[in-house]
């Protein structure tokens, strides 16, 4: 089979194998004691080494290796068990390989070309593989060890599985892991010994690859406090993407609905699967890497070689196409790569059947030529198709003009491929915005100005112009280490603009959606919500020191593009420090431009950074210290607490250094974050601090060593700008600014990049995700203490109860969510309102939860009553219960005053939880979160809380016949299964009998004249309650049911007296003599218990519904 190429070392391994065939670059050998003869003495010690050593697998007999003649390096790119096996390697190799090798002029390029193919060859036969290791048989019987083992829902989506081993403690359990849509489980069974782990991903605080002395390489989760570890996995790699994209995903749709409601294809929580989710990954990479709008998504891949021409050789890499977008990068990615819109492609033809070539002819002369791509014909058909290009020979006149020209661009380009390089360099010179940049209104550029800034300038102008004419100018220019390498030098101020349109991707937004800025404006224009009240209150403060924006001209612009994005996006609206990115965005381009640059940075390069809790600039923030721990260990050394660092770089992040640093070097930061992302601020950043390593050691205090940074930033300078002295921004420590030696950015920034440029932008968003689990999981953390500490002052449960009651309270909510695409559930979670209420839950949500919890086992019309005790704590009224207020209920059933449980049970038979519809539906919910806050009403019902006096047995109304009769029922209900049950229901008969006769003398007493009809009515309805209690008592639900239903109908036919009522009071007289009901009531029963009890049957409560 085909191996990783990796690189061995041959000096004794000679003594080992025996070189069969060999020729200038590949050799194929045989371990000694293999094959012909045996090896003799040599060969059994060989044998017995390979057992003995290698214990799991024994070496392959048979190897191929790769090496080049002015080389001693030789690498391992392939294996076989038998000769037969080898030999069909070899004969690729030589049929497939060598003609090619030819071309190449440099080894470095025929050891890279080698190594490229058999990765290749090896990600063909993964393909493959993935077929066969999906047989449906085999995925079957796995679902239903999954589904019996686990007993979850059957809703839950069995996404993979794998065998491997689960360390519990430091013994290894063999057994199988389960990845689900919402669940990571383990099951194991050895030995009578049964291991079973059930991890929901939103528990998840990290996910992360490790390896130690022990474990040599071991997927390490962490939750609820606990480590745990899985290795022996045969696809360790696989295995934790895959468990990265299921936690991430859940994440996202759990925590971070914002950006979820983004990704349709991960919408439906039962359609997930493994190819899926690998599928979704991809294209996530690809429009990563090549800044393309979010609906695209990767198709096809093909492997191919793209003649360069401003190197005159063809680089081998992939051809990646999209909806829209035909993009090609090199094999490493950073020798070059290029963006072609399908809008611009006006042709596809194959000159060259023999060499498997096609040439994409773009607008603008150009055309570029792909070769040996296995599949050329269907590639080119579907490069056609979805430019709306016909293959027919019939084509129309101007089809034939248009081929006619492209065949002649082609053999021009054929014979004369020096000359690609002038063709390269055409731009496409459609102006489509009438609007021009601030910079060019406010600060003109002189062109009779000689002084040595402007002569730079014009430099650095002709510069690019000799890069455009080599390497192309707009959408389809090569992105190559030269680009890089301008853009570190810094951009000329009347490119700018263009640049970062090109670089961001922004110009491809534009062109797609014409006429789409100017519809916003007008849409937007008028409209009075929070977010436009936050814009006017800092749209003064943006750069105020500029004369961009002491003009109204400035301000009009920078209003109309924030209003248009918040219209545009109301999840995010407006945050700080969108005026300040905004504003400098304005200076070089054009107002629609500066709204799809804004576009871009919120919703692709910075995700997550502009909402309330700014989620994407603490993961960065996160990401950051873990590059600090790596790259500045004496400073770590001196800081253990790296969080300072945190607080300090928060503005770093959200502004891109343009609050901390003057304009006119602000500027050249941008330049870099515009080409390589959210890498070049982090490189920044540890170069700010590399260059401040000695006096942050050296400081005593935070203080001190935020002085020290201030300092710096004020110190830095860009002394190439040719902005005037009225444009550039004044430091803040001007004054000071003598006592400290000036720093040029262009300097930083090539230091930044020469120091701390080798790590690559796809390790930077793998620690993006890792972070984000515990980033989120510590605001989750933070938002339940603050709730526990609020709660905690008004109930008597211990923190560590009010901990437990808080994870099945918000586990309730979840499970809500798990299974239902649009579960109603998933808007009653909303971040951005105060803590306690972000999680609520609805009557169905609190039924299930209540009814593990409750102290006593009721019998019958659990769910009426779970419904009046929903209506009762339900404050305001919206149909939905926070914590608070479900502690407040749980707090009074547990609580040891006869009288407060009393006085709860009667309210639950008094309005509002009595007399309104039984339907569990009280009011759709009102939509939160949205529109402007009313302060007001905020303010209103905080005073009325602090003024609120507390409830007295007098306040409480009177119980009518109605009400009284089911209060009677729900006592007889609570008290059904305990062991003095007969007891409790006689002293219950004896209480109603009493009270009824009371009621009774009382009426005989004040109408003395009432005739004798009226005054048995109460003597009636005793009747009818002892009958009541007596079905009551016979535990039968439907007997019970039926006696409620018979009442109340009976009731309605006699109509009774509306007067007719007891006090709480009463109530309560009767009940305190009878030892028997408050013995029962002051019985105390352990919540600790009830709460192990609802945390194993929370899930299985759900399975069974």
């Amino acid at each position: 089979m085909w191996l990783k190429p990796e690189e061995i070392l041959l000096k004794n391994a000679f003594k080992l194998w025996v070189t069969e065939k060999d020729n200038e670059y590949f050799v194929l050998q045989r371990r000694r004691g293999y094959g012909e003869g045996g090896g003799g003495l040599t060969g059994l010690l060989v044998g017995t080494l390979d057992t003995v050593l290698d214990s799991t697998s024994k070496v392959a007999p048979y190897r191929i290796l790769h090496h080049t003649p002015d080389s001693q390096v030789y690498w391992s790119i392939a294996c076989g068990v038998t000769k037969e096996e080898i030999d069909q390697h070899w004969d690729w190799l030589q049929q497939n390989i060598m003609r090619t090798l030819s071309v190449f002029d440099s080894t470095e390029d025929i050891t890279s070309f080698v190594q490229g193919k058999i990765r290749g060859l090896i990600a063909e036969e993964g393909k493959t593989s993935l077929v066969l290791e999906d047989d449906p048989e085999k995925f079957r019987e796995a679902l239903l060890r999954f589904e019996k083992w686990f007993e979850l829902p059957a809703q839950e989506k069995l996404v993979t599985y794998y065998s491997c081993s689960y360390w519990k403690g430091k013994v290894p359990c063999q057994g199988w892991l389960y990845l689900s849509t919402n669940f990571l489980c383990f099951y194991s069974y050895l030995l009578g010994s049964e291991v079973k782990l059930i991890i929901s991903w939103d528990e998840i605080w990290r996910l992360e690859k490790t390896s130690n002395v022990i474990l040599t390489e071991s997927i390490h989760v962490l939750a609820h406090g606990e480590d745990h570890y899985f290795s022996m996995l045969l696809h360790l790699s696989e295995t934790f993407v895959i468990m990265e994209q299921l936690a991430n995903y859940s994440i996202k749709r759990l925590f971070d609905k914002e950006a979820f409601q983004g990704e349709p294809a991960l919408s439906d929580p039962l359609q997930i699967t493994k190819r899926g989710l690998e599928a979704h990954a991809k294209s996530e990479q690809f429009r990563a890497f090549f800044r393309l709008p979010k609906e695209e998504n990767l198709l096809e891949v093909h492997e191919s070689f793209l003649w360069v021409p401003f190197s005159h050789f063809n680089t081998l890499g992939k051809i990646c196409l999209s909806e829209n977008y035909l993009c090609f990068a090199s094999q490493d990615g950073s020798q070059c790569h290029i963006i072609i819109p399908m809008r611009e492609v006006i042709n596809v033809e194959k000159p060259d059947s023999s060499s498997r070539a096609l040439t994409v002819c773009v607008r603008g002369k150009r055309a570029l030529r792909f070769s040996e791509v296995r599949d050329y014909q269907r590639l080119a058909n579907t490069i056609r198709s979805r430019c709306g290009i016909s293959a027919s020979p019939q084509h129309s006149a101007s089809s034939e003009a248009i081929r006619g020209e492209c065949q002649s661009l082609i053999n021009h380009f054929e014979d004369n491929p020096e000359d690609v390089t002038l063709m390269v360099g055409q731009k496409d010179t459609s102006k489509a915005v009438s609007t021009e940049a601030l910079m060019t209104v406010f600060h003109p550029q002189d062109v009779e100005n000689l002084d040595p800034k402007m002569l730079k300038e014009k430099m650095k102008e002709q510069s690019w112009n000799i890069h455009f004419s080599e390497y192309g100018r707009g959408t389809s220019m090569f992105f190559t280490k030269k680009t890089r390498d301008l853009i570190v030098r810094g951009v000329p101020e009347s490119l700018r603009g263009e640049l970062w349109m090109l670089f961001s991707g922004a110009v491809n937004d534009m062109a797609t959606h014409p006429g789409y800025y100017t519809e916003l404006v007008e849409q937007s224009l008028g409209t009075s919500t929070l977010a436009t009240d936050e814009i006017e209150r800092d749209l003064h403060r943006s750069l105020p020191e500029h004369p961009a924006f002491q003009s109204d001209t400035g301000i009009s612009a920078l209003r109309r593009v924030l209003t248009a994005y918040a219209y545009r996006n109301p999840k995010i609206g407006y945050c700080q420090a969108m005026n300040i990115l905004t504003s400098v965005l304005l200076l070089y381009a054009k107002e629609e431009e500066a709204f799809w640059l804004l576009v871009a940075v919120c919703e692709r390069m910075l995700p997550d950074y502009f909402n309330r809790r700014i989620i994407g600039a603490l993961v960065d923030q996160a990401v950051f210290e873990d590059l600090i721990r790596e790259n500045l260990p004496q400073l770590v050394e001196h800081m253990t607490d790296l969080s300072f660092f945190s607080s300090v770089s928060l503005s770093w992040f959200l502004t891109l250094f343009i609050s901390v640093l003057p304009i006119e070097s602000a500027v050249n930061v941008v330049d870099c974050f515009f080409y390589d992302g959210i890498k070049a601020i982090l490189q920044l950043g540890l170069a700010v601090l590399d260059y401040n390593m000695e006096a942050l050691i050296a400081c005593n205090d935070d203080a001190e060593a935020v002085t020290i940074l201030n300092r710096f930033f004020d110190s830095v300078t860009n002394k190439d700008s040719p902005l005037p002295p009225t444009v550039q921004q004044a430091s803040v420590g001007n004054n000071d600014k003598a006592s400290h030696v000036s720093v040029d950015i262009s300097e930083l920034i090539r230091e930044a990049y020469e120091k701390y440029g080798h790590f690559r932008s796809e390790e930077v968003e793998s620690s993006r995700k890792r972070n984000k689990l515990h980033v989120i999981q510590t605001l989750e953390d933070t938002t339940k203490q603050n709730v526990i500490r609020v709660v905690s002052q008004d109930v008597r449960f211990t923190s560590s109860q009010l901990d437990e009651l808080y994870n099945l309270f918000k586990r309730q909510h979840f499970l809500s969510c798990y299974w239902t695409m649009k579960s109603p559930a998933l808007l009653h979670h909303d971040p951005s309102l105060a803590y306690l209420e972000q999680y609520q839950l609805g009557f169905q949500q609190f039924s299930e939860l209540f009814s593990l919890l409750e102290p006593w086992a009721f019998c019958a019309s659990k769910s009426t009553l779970s419904l009046w005790v929903f209506r009762l704590i339900d404050e305001n009224q919206d149909g939905l219960v926070n914590f608070k207020e479900f502690c407040y209920a749980l707090d009074t059933l547990y609580g040891v005053s006869f009288t407060n449980k009393l006085k709860f049970l009667f309210k639950l038979h008094l309005p509002p939880a009595f007399d309104l519809p039984e339907d569990g539906v009280i009011r759709k919910s009102p939509e939160r979160g949205r529109g402007k806050v009313d302060l007001q009403a905020y303010l209103k019902q905080w005073q009325n809380e602090i003024l609120k006096k507390e409830e007295t047995i007098k306040d409480l109304p009177r119980i009518n016949q109605a009400q009284f009769i089911q209060f009677s029922k729900t006592l007889y209900n609570i008290f059904h299964g305990d062991p003095e049950e007969e007891s409790l229901y006689r002293a219950v008969a004896h209480v109603t009998s009493l009270l009824l006769r009371m009621e009774e003398v009382g009426r005989r007493l004040q109408e003395p004249s009432s005739p004798p009809a009226e005054a048995t009515q109460p003597a009636s309805t005793a009747a009818s309650v002892e009958a009541s209690s007596t079905q009551e008592a016979s535990g039968d639900p439907k007997t019970s049911d039926a006696s409620g239903s018979h009442s109340s109908q009976e009731g309605a036919a006699e109509q009774p007296d509306p007067d007719w009522s007891f006090s709480f009071e009463q109530v309560l007289a009767s009940l305190l003599n009878e030892p028997a009901i408050v013995g029962f009531f002051e019985r105390h029963v352990h919540i600790q218990t009830k709460l192990g009890q609802a945390r194993v049957a929370q899930l299985k409560l759900k399975a069974n519904k």
